[in-house]
């Protein structure tokens, strides 16, 4: 089966791992700060917070920016459902903006125009989070000109998106955000098994990050409430959780940033091969902006199902069966039956929908061969025609 996406992990990776666990730390050691400070500095930001996974910096991240019970969170349909499920983690109600069809991110007007309905209700959101779909960054200009409008904080969930550049600046640099979180999952552009990263230019948001994602303890003498009776005290100060990254997971991810830029060049590489060789059949192509150079996380396209004489299911079906690993990204959350649950319903957001409906993923990462991508696309094209 040749994979969707997967990771690629070199005898570089393999010793950077096996050197951390012959050290005197497996975890909360140098390593994790050594990542965190790499991170920084490749996407121009301040600060960073690696943690054991995305889905942690999220909740984190939420909760660092004062999300509450009764506050509202909106985010995109288009996404996985840890971009929704954070805010209700904080004990938030949750909502979505509909995508624009060309990008597929949050559309910007359709953002704008729920902003001034929330504004006359009294319900606008103090947290918004964006998603930089198959890793291809949002209209964040107009999206921070609307944040400073109507007052609501911005997290980019760019877990698609690491390395790629929106106005020739890195997504994780700030300019139009509070925070930007990163997945390192294995199937992302670069992995640490598991984990994630939350990047801020606030430091008061950075030592929080940091607190929350460690049982809220300090170890900071100059923090502390009252004066310890010797070097064994710590105190909690807020209920926090453990969501720390290993230095065992911190020492891959950094061996694997290292390659990230090569690793993106490849797949745009990959894509054109798709651009040009697929531009016949009876499938939309994902679209990339000329403001921003996408990451390239995904492959999604969309199948005219008018002109062909399957359905989605069956070409999906016979691709698989020709070990071609197909995906479908993604279910829009509120279709999920726990969203449903909360009061969504099919025809809430028809963009996202009608995109979901003829979505099809096909693979794209760095280990693909030419002779994989020749059976892709020929396998592809005979499901088609």
């Amino acid at each position: 089966m040749i994979p969707y996406g997967t990771q690629s992990i070199t005898e570089e990776d393999i010793s950077a791992v096996v050197e951390t666990l012959r050290s005197s730390y497996l975890t909360q050691g140098p390593k994790v700060t050594q990542f965190e400070t790499a991170l920084a500095e490749y996407c121009g930001a301040k600060y960073a917070a690696c943690t054991n996974s995305a889905t942690s910096a999220l909740h984190i991240s939420c909760l660092a920016l004062g999300l509450t019970q009764g506050d509202w969170l909106w985010t995109s349909p288009n996404s996985f459902v840890a971009s929704a499920n954070c805010g209700l983690y904080c004990g938030a109600k949750v909502d979505f903006v509909d995508i624009e069809p060309t990008h597929l991110n949050i559309c910007p007007d359709k953002l704008e125009q729920k902003l001034i309905a929330a504004e006359r209700n009294g319900c606008l959101p103090k947290v918004i989070v964006v998603v930089h779909f198959a890793g291809q960054p949002c209209e964040m200009k107009t999206i921070a000109k609307l944040a400073k409008q109507y007052n609501f904080k911005v997290i980019e969930d760019a877990s698609h998106a690491i390395g790629s550049s929106y106005n020739n600046n890195k997504t994780g640099n700030g300019h139009y955000s509070d925070i930007t979180v990163f997945s390192f999952h294995p199937v992302k552009i670069i992995t640490s098994a598991e984990g994630g990263c939350a990047l801020t230019n606030c430091s008061k948001i950075d030592n929080k990050l940091k607190s929350l994602r460690s049982h809220g303890i300090t170890r900071d003498l100059d923090l502390m409430k009252s004066d310890p009776e010797g070097n064994w005290v710590y105190e909690q100060q807020e209920l926090g959780f453990n969501y720390r990254m290993t230095d065992l997971q911190a020492a891959l991810g950094l061996s694997q940033l290292s390659r990230l830029d090569d690793y993106i060049t490849q797949r745009h590489h990959l894509a054109n091969v798709y651009d040009e060789r697929l531009k016949e059949l009876p499938v939309k192509l994902p679209a990339r902006s000329t403001d921003s150079y996408s990451a390239l996380h995904l492959y999604p396209i969309q199948l005219d199902l008018d002109s062909i004489s399957l359905s989605r299911a069956q070409v999906f079906n016979v691709l698989r069966e020709h070990d071609v690993g197909v995906n479908v990204h993604y279910i829009p959350i509120h279709l999920q039956p726990f969203y449903k649950k909360l009061g969504f319903t099919a025809g809430d957001f028809p963009n996202a929908e009608k995109y979901y409906s003829r979505a099809l993923t096909i693979p794209l990462h760095p280990k693909l061969q030419q002779s994989d991508i020749d059976y892709i696309i020929y396998t592809l094209k005979r499901s088609l025609t």
